[in-house]
């Protein structure tokens, strides 16, 4: 059963979209902030560097702004994510999306990781913390215990890659939602990587997700668009 979007509204409302490229100018930063208004994505995901412009660009719209902690590696100590975490939240972030350190998960340091979650939960109190967990480079045991300490600390998403490695195919997007699903029912999932078409999507939806992640998300809803509202058939005259 594929999962029922209704117009571009409703899917774009689906969509973090990001843009996390360290080599972006503020005019090309710009530019993607107006293609989010465009077409009124759920969030956008920026650096802390633009989150300030991200800011005052959406101010006057429904879209959240997003920042990443520890982003891509994880491997910061909690001071630092706790300082990051901080800085964030003064500037007016509305999702912190922190990266779980995998050298703790892979020691099953799991007081550690739990300690650090709950530190930056605690600090942003009612705003969404999402905990990328990079399930590309773990065992599904591993993927299960990530997830269990994400619900457990108290955090909204697990979400399953920062885009450097992630599963490319659906069957491996669906088992991550599944073991996701199994073993923390009460945390919700975004999905990221690879997801630049509607069909793909479509799937994602279907198989379990909440929402999706993409850098692709304007391209996504405008293709959308263009095949479902934007079709012009004019009907033949009938006779009766």
């Amino acid at each position: 059963m594929a999962y029922n979007i209704k117009n571009s509204k409703e899917l774009a409302n689906l969509i973090n979209y990001t843009n996390l490229n360290n080599m972006i100018s503020e005019k090309e930063m710009i530019e993607f902030l107006e293609k989010a208004k465009e077409i009124n994505v759920n969030s956008v995901v920026v650096s802390p560097t633009y989150v300030t412009l991200a800011k005052n660009i959406l101010k006057d719209t429904n879209i959240k702004v997003g920042s990443v902690i520890g982003f891509p590696l994880g491997f910061e100590d909690t001071e630092s994510k706790v300082a990051t975490t901080k800085s964030l939240l003064n500037k007016g972030v509305d999702e912190f999306e922190v990266v779980l350190n995998l050298s703790y998960l892979k020691d099953e340091k799991y007081e550690l990781l739990e300690n650090e979650l709950k530190q930056i939960k605690e600090i942003i109190g009612d705003k969404v913390l999402k905990v990328i967990i990079e399930t590309k480079v773990l065992e599904d045991y591993q993927k299960a215990n990530a997830a269990k300490l994400a619900e457990k600390s108290g955090a909204d998403y697990v979400k399953t890659a920062t885009g450097f490695v992630s599963p490319s195919h659906i069957f491996e997007k669906v088992n991550d939602i599944n073991i996701i699903q199994k073993y923390a029912p009460t945390i919700k999932i975004e999905i990221y990587g690879g997801i630049d078409n509607y069909k793909f999507a479509n799937q994602i939806l279907t198989g379990g997700a909440d929402i999706i992640g993409s850098d692709q998300g304007y391209e996504i809803v405008k293709r959308y668009k263009d095949l479902r509202e934007n079709t012009q058939v004019k009907p033949k005259p009938i006779t009766l």
